[in-house]
């Protein structure tokens, strides 16, 4: 079974979506995620955490307000930012990790 190390030390880009199932601007974030998935197809992965679920892995990553996003790859956290964001604002953030 992969775990969430596993997954954010690969070479691949992560987007970590940490997120809470009973907040509004989370489930805002759901489709958001599925056209970034569908412009960006294989060049990144999307893992969305369940900060009630996980809780010491938001608390290891200090997610303090959801939703929380972050760009992981090799292990390391490339950038993170709290608070819904719109198709075009992830693309443009994760436009330079793309390269």
């Amino acid at each position: 079974m992969e775990t969430f190390n596993d997954v954010i030390s690969g070479s691949r880009l992560v987007l970590v979506d940490f997120y809470a199932t009973w907040c509004q601007p989370c489930r805002m974030m759901h489709p958001v995620l599925e056209q970034v998935k569908e412009v960006l197809g294989d060049r990144v992965r999307i893992l969305k955490m369940d900060v009630d679920r996980h809780t010491a892995v938001a608390g290891r990553y200090g997610v303090r307000s959801v939703p929380t996003l972050m760009l992981f790859r090799d292990g390391e956290a490339l950038w993170r930012q709290s608070g819904a964001l719109s198709k075009t604002e992830l693309l443009t953030v994760m436009d330079p990790f793309l390269k």
